[in-house]
Order: C-alpha cells, then sequence, then structure tokens
C-alpha cells in the first residue's frame, strides 16, 4: 500500500467514526512519523476548514443559554488567564533564548486556541515562515499529548464532566484536541469545553488588535490597520447553529445528524493534525523553544487544575 492510498484509508477511518478521537490522532502521527506525507500543505488547510465545519455542526447539538452561561461565567477568569499566560510565555521566551516572533507566537497559543491564535497573530507580527513552524510544532506536539493524557488525569482525579469541560478549556491548546479530549470524557464535558473554548478564542481579536498596535509602533507605521486581523468567523456560525437547535426544536432530527457529521468531522481533523506532525517537526521545534511552550503548558495546565479541583473557579 502507497503513502497516498495508506492516507485516504485512514483518514476515511476516522471520518467513519469506527475509531475513536484518540485513535485518530495517534494513527496520524503513526502515518506523519514513518512515511513521506504526500499531501502535507493540502492536508493542513483541509484540516483547518474541516475543524470550523466541524465546530460549526457541534452548535447543532448544544443549548444556546448553556453557551451564553458557559462564555459569561468564564470571561473574568479567561481574561486573567491569558493575560498571565502571554506574561510568562514571553518571560520564559527570554530566559530560553527563544527568537522574540516564535516566543510571542508561542505564548499566543498557549493562552488563547493554539494553532488559530498562531495563523491569525503571525501576519501581523511579520513572522517568517521557521519561525511559524517552529510555533505550531511546538503547540501540536503539546496538543497530541494533552488529549491523550487529560482523560486520564481527569479519571484519576474523579473530575466532574463540568470540571473536566472547564479544565480542557483553560489548559488545552488547540480547539480540536479540547472537543476530542471532552468528548472522549462525556457530554456535558464536550458541551462546556465548546462553549467556553470557543469564547476564548474570541480573544484572537483584541491581541491580534494589539499586536497590530504595538508592530506599526515598532516599525513606526502610521496606521495598524495595515496589518489586517483575521475574525473567527465560525465562532458565531456555532451560535447560530445553538440558537436554532434552541428555538427551532421541530427540527431536531436534522440537528442530531449534523451534530454526528460534526463529531466525525472532528475526528478526521485530528488525524490530519496528527500527520503533519513528523521526525522533521521536530528537529524544526528544537530544545528551547520546546521548553519554553512545555514550561509554560505546564504551570498553566497545572494552575487552572488546581483552581478548579479546588473550586476557585467553576461554571
Amino acid at each position: 500500500m502507497n503513502n497516498k492510498t495508506l492516507f485516504f484509508v485512514g483518514l476515511l477511518l476516522a471520518a467513519s467514526g469506527v475509531v475513536s478521537p484518540a485513535i485518530a490522532l495517534v494513527g496520524g502521527i503513526a502515518y506523519g512519523f514513518t512515511v513521506e506525507h504526500p499531501f502535507r500543505l493540502e492536508s493542513h488547510s483541509l484540516a483547518r476548514l474541516l475543524l470550523q465545519a466541524s465546530v460549526v455542526a457541534l452548535g447543532f447539538g448544544m443549548n444556546l443559554q448553556q453557551v451564553v452561561h458557559a462564555g459569561r461565567s468564564g470571561f473574568l477568569y479567561t481574561a486573567v488567564s491569558i493575560s498571565c499566560a502571554m506574561l510568562l510565555g514571553l518571560l520564559f521566551g527570554s530566559m530560553f533564548k527563544v527568537a522574540g516572533k516564535s516566543s510571542f507566537l508561542i505564548s499566543a497559543g498557549t493562552a488563547i486556541c493554539g494553532g488559530s491564535a498562531i495563523a491569525a497573530i503571525s501576519p501581523i507580527t511579520g513572522a517568517d515562515q521557521e519561525e511559524i513552524s517552529v510555533s505550531m510544532g511546538t503547540v501540536f506536539l503539546l496538543n497530541s499529548v494533552a488529549l491523550l493524557i487529560f482523560p486520564l488525569i481527569g479519571h484519576s482525579l474523579h473530575l466532574s464532566q463540568n470540571q473536566f469541560g472547564l479544565w480542557a478549556a483553560l489548559a488545552i491548546h488547540d480547539t480540536s484536541s479540547v472537543v476530542g479530549a471532552a468528548a472522549k470524557y462525556g457530554n456535558q464535558a464536550l458541551a462546556i469545553g465548546t462553549t467556553v473554548k470557543l469564547a476564548r478564542a474570541l480573544w484572537i481579536v483584541p491581541v491580534s488588535l494589539l499586536a497590530a498596535v504595538y508592530m506599526a509602533k515598532v516599525s513606526g507605521a502610521r496606521s495598524p490597520n495595515r496589518a489586517r486581523v483575521k475574525v473567527p468567523w465560525f465562532i458565531f456560525l456555532f451560535c447560530l447553529a445553538a440558537a436554532a437547535s434552541t428555538y427551532l426544536p421541530r427540527f431536531a432530527a436534522q440537528y442530531s445528524t449534523l451534530n454526528h457529521l460534526g463529531k466525525a468531522g472532528l475526528t478526521a481533523t485530528l488525524f490530519l493534525i496528527g500527520t503533519s506532525l513528523s521526525r522533521n517537526t521536530l528537529r524544526q521545534v528544537g530544545v528551547r523553544p520546546l521548553l519554553q511552550g512545555v514550561l509554560l503548558w505546564i504551570i498553566v495546565g497545572g494552575a487552572s487544575l488546581a483552581a478548579i479541583y479546588w473550586n476557585c473557579i467553576s461554571i
């Protein structure tokens, strides 16, 4: 079986629902590490589009009132945690002598929503392809680890569905991995994790605007509007889907089908993300950016877990 055939077989298995999200991710990583990826660029673009479509489809299984409640409840500690994570990330980047733009992107990816934040902010900072690859590689490696170990930690600590969903949203980088880990834990964890994570992802906009102002000031540009800020429109579509599910219940059968397709699309997305990891990714990342990302992630994950476990924050 050649590389192309193996890739399509793995993708179809992931999309069919035969395998779990965790197995799909592990299978994708195994593919990326053992064979040459024939569709690396196309796979990356497809993963991004499929993730957004899957998140919107998952909205048809949500209740809008729960979405609003989760987003409102999580606003304060989301703001605090993002600010602290950004500051700590930049401090660690300076300590480990990570290049300035890579350090900023890793910090933003950890603080907000992983690859989506890096993709939105990198054009504003003027980061080159190598700096983007280093940042993405660091985040994707940690995402893969989180998807596998978070449910195990949650069960060992007997976290409730709400507690685990909140922890996953605060401590896992990418939306896809949050949804994958939460779905494995339970339906209520999935609802909480998805809504809080998407509310957190909206912070891409103000952080991008601040980055644009800063870069304009540093470069001497007259207007920060030269840097285009990418608005995550799929989040608003997710809210519209939740509104339809809440206020137009007569289409419940169709919503159930769309929600099922969203879960299948998410599993396929995780397979695609896994295939993007390779030995070359590890070489590109290097030791110092990985140290920055791992240390920041451990502190963010540990602090948020402690706060949730001891009921300092809740949904």
